[in-house]
């Protein structure tokens, strides 16, 4: 069985695979961008949780981050594109489907990133805190 961590990652891939970019997680930086662009989910960071007791419960604000990168001649806009509908994915259920109390983004940083001989990338980290609780910071 997957733990609370583990559930609330993959429900979050799953919305961001829904979208036309390609969703990747963990992965590296492949040669080759889509032409709809490419987002890669990183794990992140769980931090320290709050604890209340009596039932003893952890409340997390789990840091994960989104790379979103484009690359090609209208890079400005499909690198808004891409943001904005990262944006309305997650908007459009802050629970996850339940997995999770709330999902938030915080604003890109975009940089343009020069590729010799091909097209510039542009790319930026995504920061989103998904905030849960669990009985036990291991399940």
């Amino acid at each position: 069985m997957a733990t609370s961590r583990e559930t609330i990652l993959a429900a979050l891939h799953a919305r961001l695979s829904a979208l036309p970019a390609t969703a990747l997680r963990g992965e590296v930086l492949p040669e080759r961008i889509p032409t709809d662009g490419l987002l890669i989910l990183r794990d992140g960071e769980p931090g320290e949780p709050e604890v209340t007791l009596s039932p003893l419960t952890y409340h997390y604000q789990h840091r994960v981050e989104i790379e979103a990168v484009v690359q090609g001649n209208e890079r400005d806009t499909a690198f808004d594109t891409l943001c904005a509908s990262t944006g309305a994915a997650l908007a459009a259920d802050r629970t996850l489907d339940g997995f999770c109390d709330w999902v938030e983004a915080e604003a890109p940083r975009p940089v343009d990133l020069p590729v010799e001989g091909a097209a510039s990338l542009k790319a930026a980290v995504i920061p989103v805190v998904l905030h849960y609780t669990t009985a036990d910071p291991l399940a």
